[in-house]
């Protein structure tokens, strides 16, 4: 039987005398962190900074928690995340470096640079071995994120409309991931419009990055040839009129991501940060948040991202679902068929545990945990 990976854990309580920053740079040290040798190296902290308009992603002052910490340790730090696959405010590095400073990343904010891991034009990518990979034998990833020495993730945890759930692996696999391997990991499958159930509403159109939903007779329509099968458009629909008809597209989707986490923590020391606050139904990628559907857990700290993942999963699993909040509404509506799992509550299409599943599969590390509370 595997070891069990060993999950720190503190909540948001804390007393006058103590903000929440410090009390993070404690759990990160209780946790290990000290271990890794740091001194003289460049380290890698990956974030995510938001989508303009959106106020959900992790303040910037938790990443200079982290940052101090590591100079003190004698590392040379520098937050990092790569473009995206759709076109918004993160997609080229000079349009994502202002979204972060408008968000409130910058250097005085967070005491490290920012360097956006795959250039310019998400294109500075490194193609990097997949031990053993099953759908992915290499990964495309950033330069950057693979160029620095030692690797740290800081995630936000929260509900995403095609992984079920935003944490660490999602945060490294798909986050470090440039242009060319994010298309790699969504093209298992593409989605498509049920007329009968499309309301008219446009929101789809609203979220999409691409331009491929038009409407055709008063109903929504999705160009195959434009779509890049991100699955925003999925999690934007309300009345369930958009699905991915290859019925396996989100199990291949969970399971590259693992595979991508695999390429970018393999052979070098690694440490993972996980938030647990703003539960927000979908992704920090989105320029809005809805309403949490959990209330706020608290922060975790782990050298095993997998175990980290099911800590933070099983922590949410045991809290309520928030009044008026997706969740909510989805549990309390006419005919609602119970999933008895607060991320597929809240999106009934999704599939996240085979994200775990897979990412113990391959090595990344054990969904076999101790939890020890600080």
């Amino acid at each position: 039987m595997a070891e069990k990976s060993k999950v720190y854990f503190t909540d948001f309580r804390t007393s006058i005398d103590q903000p929440l920053t410090e009390k993070l740079k404690k759990l990160i040290r209780k946790a290990g962190i000290a271990s890794i040798d740091m001194d003289g190296k460049f380290v890698a902290i990956k974030m995510h900074f938001g989508e303009l308009g959106n106020m959900a992603y992790l303040r910037p002052n938790y990443a200079k928690a982290v940052a101090d910490v590591i100079k003190e340790l004698g590392g040379k730090p520098f937050l990092t995340d790569c473009n995206t696959l759709y076109p918004g405010s993160r997609k080229n590095a000079l349009e994502h470096l202002d979204c972060a400073n408008i968000n409130g990343f910058n250097t005085v904010t967070t005491g490290c640079q920012i360097i956006i891991g795959d250039g310019l034009r998400g294109t500075d990518d490194i193609e990097v071995p997949v031990r053993n990979g099953e759908y992915c034998k290499e990964a495309l990833i950033g330069r950057a994120v693979m160029d620095a020495d030692i690797f740290i993730s800081l995630t936000h945890f929260k509900g995403h409309e095609s992984t079920g759930f935003g944490g660490a692996l999602k945060n490294i696999g798909m986050g470090c991931g440039s242009r060319a391997g994010k298309m790699i990991q969504h093209k298992a499958g593409k989605p498509e419009v049920n007329p009968a159930k499309c309301r008219s509403c446009h929101r789809c159109a609203k979220e999409c990055g691409s331009d491929a939903i038009t409407y055709e007779n008063g109903k929504a329509f999705i160009n195959q040839d434009l779509c890049k099968g991100c699955g925003r458009c999925i999690g934007a629909c309300a009345f369930d009129a958009i699905a991915n008809q290859n019925e396996d597209a989100n199990e291949q989707l969970c399971c590259k991501i693992a595979e991508y986490t695999q390429a970018v923590v393999d052979g070098r020391p690694c440490f993972h940060i996980s938030l647990v606050q703003d539960i927000s139904p979908n992704c920090d990628c989105h320029s809005e948040n809805d309403a949490p559907i959990l209330p706020d857990v608290g922060m975790f700290a782990s050298f095993d991202p997998v175990a980290l993942d099911q800590a933070c999963v099983d922590a949410c699993q045991k809290n309520q679902p928030l009044p008026n909040s997706q969740l909510s509404d989805n549990l309390s509506s006419q005919g609602w068929e119970f999933h008895y799992d607060h991320f597929k509550d809240s999106n009934p299409n999704v599939r996240w545990k085979e994200t775990l599943e897979h990412a113990e599969k391959i090595g990344v590390g054990t969904r076999e945990y101790e939890l020890i509370k600080m």
